[in-house]
């Protein structure tokens, strides 16, 4: 994905934008900013990969991707939280996330938001009932019983529903992790 972006092509623009904005936003909220400011974030932070992924190149002693697009949004929050304190009184206080704490929060968004995205990849690509049956049963954490009764289906075919989107959704995992790999 991101030797696509440095190539410019529009649909992998699309992708990066759908695959981590929701990320970013979440980030932005989580440390206190609101709506607007968070949308800020998003936009800036794209704003700002936009303008730096053609430079940008692994180097195990400096920093992933991930990491990178970390400190990114993270500069960004700090700059909403600049901007913030020259239109409030003195004494508010402020949630700038302690970087410590803000990497182990990061990491565990930065799992979610891949088994997120990597759940909506694969429910494009199966029936309405499949995904059904997934989703009540394993996100839903109805089990196979109560899936059984509830949707009328036999418990065969929630194991092998079960079965089949759980193994789409690691290889969709693996593949999205792959690219962040292949962009080092």
């Amino acid at each position: 994905l991101l030797s696509r972006l440095r190539d410019w092509q529009n649909e992998s623009w699309q992708e990066l934008f759908e695959l981590y904005w929701k990320l970013i936003y979440n980030t932005a909220r989580r440390y206190g900013l609101s709506d607007i400011e968070a949308q800020d974030v998003v936009q800036d932070t794209m704003i700002g990969v936009s303008r730096n992924i053609p430079e940008f190149k692994y180097d195990p002693e400096r920093c992933s991707f991930k990491t990178w697009l970390m400190n990114m949004i993270l500069w960004r929050i700090k700059d909403q939280f600049r901007k913030r304190r020259a239109h409030e009184p003195i004494g508010v206080a402020m949630e700038l996330p302690e970087p410590e704490q803000f990497e182990q929060q990061w990491e565990k968004d930065w799992q979610a938001n891949i088994m997120a995205a990597a759940v909506e990849r694969v429910k494009n690509t199966l029936s309405p009932q499949v995904f059904q049956i997934f989703d009540f049963c394993v996100l839903q954490k109805k089990g196979v019983a109560e899936t059984s009764e509830v949707l009328s289906v036999s418990r065969a075919r929630i194991y092998l529903a079960r079965h089949r989107v759980t193994n789409k959704i690691m290889k969709e995992i693996e593949r999205l992790t792959a690219e962040e790999g292949k962009a080092r």
